[in-house]
């Protein structure tokens, strides 16, 4: 057995977050918005460079709270643009902020992150059964439909290449391949 090779010799929070949180089936909402915010950080970087500044990306959108970050002030957004310890991209970082307020609207109104995702799949993950990584596509019509539905509804920075990235992330579409000792845990 082995992992994905995406993982293998990079950093050891790399390899524990392949091991331990990639692809996994997720359903809590501030994971999940955490997780779409971190994959839209991500644009044009490398994950690596997000997962070392994962936790200064928490401390200041405070824990991915979509309440609390709703509520930031000007001021509070300015220092979160000062911020070294994050990437410092202003369309970013009001991406996630817009994003958040659009699930506080929808929180009011009975809705969740984790019925809208899960409900393209039926609720249940799309396994690929992929032998190389060569193989895993960078998107798909899934992330495209799921793109373009978030961005009618007013979210930014959710092209379908991050959305792919997120529904792996996930565990809408697990992507690891036939052989990782990850595949189904």
């Amino acid at each position: 057995m082995t992992v994905c090779s995406w993982a293998f010799g990079e950093k050891e929070n790399m390899q524990v977050y392949h091991a331990k949180e990639w692809g996994k089936e997720t359903h809590d909402e501030r994971l999940l918005f955490e997780m779409l915010s971190l994959e839209l950080m991500q644009a044009g970087l490398s994950w690596q460079t997000v997962l070392d500044k994962r936790q200064a990306f928490k401390d200041d959108f405070c824990d991915f709270d979509t309440e609390k970050i709703g509520q930031l002030t000007s001021d509070e957004i300015n220092q979160i643009i000062q911020d070294p310890r994050i990437i410092r991209n202003k369309r970013k970082i009001d991406a996630i902020i817009n994003n958040a307020k659009i699930v506080e609207q929808w929180h009011k109104q009975g809705n969740s992150l984790d019925d809208f995702f899960w409900s393209y799949v039926g609720h249940h993950p799309l396994v690929s059964h992929w032998h190389h990584a060569e193989e895993v596509p960078a998107s798909s019509f899934l992330s495209q439909q799921i793109s373009r539905d978030l961005k009618k509804m007013g979210f930014q920075f959710v092209g379908p290449t991050i959305i792919y990235s997120f529904l792996q992330a996930i565990g809408v579409v697990n992507d690891h391949i036939e052989t990782c000792e990850n595949k189904y845990l």
